[in-house]
């Protein structure tokens, strides 16, 4: 099956200056992040999402994961990226998303109702 993984941070990460360590450390995790996921065959790109009530969101705050059923919409967080991934079932979506090197920010995990290659 295929998920789009929504990321709402709520911590702004623009601080970071490119050239900097914090910044090659930064980009560092998320480029060995892209990469775990491209080695493992789930990466794949963008697709349309099915409606909100049909996602899982994983709240992260101080280390520990809240699972919440449905969309996570607080307007503290802001929609900062996203990934279409391939996993076997909800459960590895929610592990592959839940690997993701970030704080602070909640994970909404939705299945795809259809993907368009033509956009």
């Amino acid at each position: 099956m295929e998920y789009m993984i929504l990321i709402a941070e709520t911590v702004a990460h623009e601080q970071y200056t490119p050239g900097t360590a914090e910044f090659e450390q930064y980009m560092g995790a998320w480029m060995a992040y892209n990469q775990s996921l491209m080695d493992g065959g789930n990466f794949i790109g963008g697709g349309r999402l099915q409606p909100g009530d049909t996602a899982t969101t994983i709240r992260r705050s101080g280390g520990a994961d809240t699972l919440i059923d449905g969309p996570f919409a607080e307007s503290k967080e802001q929609l900062g990226g996203y990934y279409l991934i391939s996993a076997t079932d909800l459960d590895e979506a929610l592990r592959l998303a839940a690997a993701m090197p970030i704080d602070d920010a909640a994970l909404e995990v939705r299945p795809l109702a259809f993907r368009s290659e033509s956009l």
